[in-house]
């Protein structure tokens, strides 16, 4: 990533719903020594009156704009606000990558996520974070498990009417959600018969009598969610309760095949799961899903590994806009899906530190043109469920290396009155490591 012609005097600021009561000494001093303060409205508006900066409200769309506003800016003393933490969902990690991590002082305050932990007593080690700021909803999807705890960033007022819908469809109902609203303005708790604060199960703040707090918490499940859109600048905590039809479960590769809307073209659950094992998600990768069908094996390396990214490659437009349905249903909307025919539809992608071919094997040059593509030290996998795709399959390894594994899937299944196994089509799996030389 190209640098900006930044200099040294840029602040980034982290700032909380208490504004200027809240900076530390340091934000204070590189607020009061900045030319210009970069920041959203709201932000601009905490600070006081007599800042003799001038105050740049930020540009809508913000990110393509960003470089060329910190370069218009370079050579005078400049400070950005951002809120809470700025590295933390924030655009702090984006004007350390543009600028470099050596021009940038970085201020942080605490995260909502903070404020969110110490108000409910939770370990922010053990919190999954989902943000919906800017981003799909249905990423939440991707984290959900029995009794996981998670911290949604609400994009506005409507998000947790909007978070609970999701959480019944997915199965999870019965999970209890907290909104909490201005976060580090100040609270009143109201305590129980025993003296004590409620926890997740209950209760709630009232404001401070003495004009200081504006803190507020709503409880209940997501099932019977009925509080009206209240403040837009909160944080939405769910204690995850899975109902029995709930297929989501864990991140692990190998998610019922009921999971997934297919007309057939499904990489079956146990192949899958050893699929995912050979390709090994790694963060920042590209997989290439060439034939995706359903999608399966995309979406679940990016289950796997949520900083990673992955490309499903379909032919056909119908199961191209189901593969679109698939991802976002089990929590990974950013799948990106290319509809073409392989192998000419490969040649403008990016480079794939791992690729699996499920659907096309039998046409001329997919094989070969992904092998290509692989980058040094990439993994590709490849299936087959017929005798020439075998031929195909074991060619290659004779020619590339790697391991072939032959796959049996029997399952129980009714016989009559009894009970029998009932064998799956056997799949020929090649899984092999591209040279680094």
């Amino acid at each position: 990533m190209t640098a900006t012609s930044a200099r040294a005097g840029l602040t980034v600021v982290g700032i909380g719903a208490d504004g200027w009561a809240g900076l530390g000494d340091a934000g204070r001093r590189a607020l009061q020594d900045a030319e210009v303060v970069l920041g959203g409205r709201r932000q601009l508006d905490l600070l006081p009156a007599e800042l003799p900066a001038e105050r740049v409200s930020w540009p809508s769309p913000l990110l393509p704009a960003l470089p060329g506003l910190l370069d218009g800016y370079a050579g005078r003393r400049l400070a950005v606000l951002a809120s809470g933490d700025p590295m933390w969902f924030g655009i702090g990690v984006r004007i350390v990558e543009l600028v470099g991590p050596e021009r940038v002082q970085v201020l942080p305050h605490p995260s909502s996520i903070s404020l969110a932990c110490a108000r409910l007593g939770w370990p922010v080690e053990r919190v999954a974070v989902v943000s919906a700021v800017g981003r799909d909803l249905a990423r939440v999807r991707r984290v959900l498990a029995p009794g996981r705890r998670i911290l949604v960033l609400s994009a506005d007022a409507s998000t947790p009417s909007a978070l609970a819908a999701l959480l019944t469809d997915a199965g999870y109902g019965a999970s209890r959600l907290v909104v909490l609203s201005s976060l580090g303005t100040g609270r009143k708790p109201q305590l129980d018969g025993a003296g004590r604060e409620p926890q997740l199960d209950g209760g709630g703040w009232e404001p401070q009598l003495d004009g200081g707090g504006r803190e507020r918490r709503l409880d209940g499940t997501a099932e019977e969610w009925s509080h009206p859109p209240g403040d837009p600048l909160n944080v939405v905590a769910v204690h995850a309760t899975a109902g029995p039809d709930a297929v989501l479960r864990s991140t692990v590769p190998g998610l019922p095949d009921e999971a997934y809307a297919h007309d057939g073209a499904l990489t079956k659950r146990e192949a899958r799961a050893l699929a995912l094992a050979r390709l090994a998600p790694a963060p920042d990768e590209l997989l290439w899903d060439v034939g995706a069908g359903s999608g399966s094996i995309g979406i679940e390396w990016l289950r796997a590994e949520p900083n990673a990214r992955a490309v499903a490659v379909e032919a056909r437009a119908d199961r191209a806009e189901r593969i679109v349905g698939n991802a976002s249903a089990l929590g990974v909307p950013e799948l990106a899906v290319v509809v073409g025919r392989a192998p000419a539809v490969l040649a403008g992608l990016p480079t794939p530190a791992a690729v699996f071919v499920g659907g096309g094997l039998a046409a001329d040059g997919v094989l070969d043109a992904c092998w290509a593509a692989l980058a040094p030290g990439g993994r590709l996998v490849a299936h087959a469920v017929t005798i020439e795709g075998e031929r195909e399959l074991t060619i290659r390894a004779d020619r590339l290396g790697g391991d072939l594994t032959r796959l049996g899937v029997e399952r129980a299944a009714p016989l009559g009155g009894f009970t029998a196994w009932k064998p799956a089509r056997a799949l020929v799996q090649w899984a092999v490591v591209k040279p680094c030389r």
